[in-house]
């Protein structure tokens, strides 16, 4: 297996740092390729410019078309054209991450803006009566696996149905369904861990325990069951789900699963 670790804390010797380090160490161990993007130690620019498609920018910028043109025409800056790289190169992708502000950090969403251009993650595909384009199930990405590995501050309790925060799955939807199914990852179940602020030396051998568990089954563990856009379940060009499709005690975002 080759596995892409994409990491996003500043601090080293942080949880986080850990994780990844152990996750390398693991991987390897068992015999798997692993690269590593250590998005603050590499400096990763986060926005988008037009300084990121050279001569495909136009005036005014048009981020969806000229990261398009840049793509199809080898233009794309170096740093995201290896991301890119990467990512084809890669079976399974890790995005190691705190949840800051109910979301991923700022410098891990800038790599998605960048790295995921048009053509490459997005607008691909036929769009016709019939099909909406190569996404949700299908796309560039398709055939490879994207696991969450996510740290939280607050406890449980606070990421549950009745919780404040709401539930963690509804939370992590937009990262899981919307940036990662979309060009065509299989997502696997989060791995999360609550009350990480609080998280005692003492504890952190439990953690490492659960965390080698999931690393070492990464390749058999079922993925989240996501309807695929194109394959019966969504009416075309509306996008809705089919009247009847609804799997019982399912709402909201869980109505985008099969039971």
């Amino acid at each position: 297996m080759k596995t892409l670790i994409v990491h996003a804390h500043p601090e080293p010797n942080s949880l986080n740092g850990s994780l990844t380090d152990l996750a390398v160490a693991t991987l390897t161990g068992a015999g798997h390729q692993v690269q590593v993007s250590d998005l603050y130690a590499m400096d990763w620019k986060a926005v988008v410019d037009a300084a990121d498609y050279g001569a495909a920018a136009s005036n005014p910028l048009r981020v969806a078309l000229d990261s398009g043109r840049a793509f199809r025409t080898g233009t794309l800056t170096p740093d995201v054209r290896a991301e890119q790289e990467k990512l084809l190169w890669a079976d399974t992708v890790i995005f190691q991450f705190p949840l800051w502000w109910y979301t991923m950090p700022a410098i891990l969403k800038g790599w998605v803006d960048r790295v995921f251009s048009y053509r490459f993650a997005y607008g691909v595909g036929e769009h016709s009566e019939t099909k909406y384009g190569e996404r949700f199930g299908e796309g560039t990405l398709a055939g490879r696996r994207a696991l969450l590995s996510v740290t939280l501050g607050g406890p449980e309790s606070h990421y549950s149905a009745r919780g404040i925060n709401g539930p963690i799955d509804d939370l992590l939807f937009p990262i899981q369904h919307g940036i990662l199914y979309h060009p065509g990852l299989e997502v696997l179940p989060p791995f999360v861990l609550f009350g990480a602020d609080r998280m005692s030396v003492e504890d952190y051998p439990d953690v490492a325990k659960a965390w080698r568990e999931r690393l070492l089954t990464l390749e058999t563990t079922d993925p989240v069951p996501y309807r695929r856009q194109n394959f019966g379940d969504y009416e075309i060009p509306s996008l809705h789900l089919k009247e009847g499709l609804e799997t019982p005690g399912h709402s909201g975002f869980s109505l985008h699963r099969h039971a």
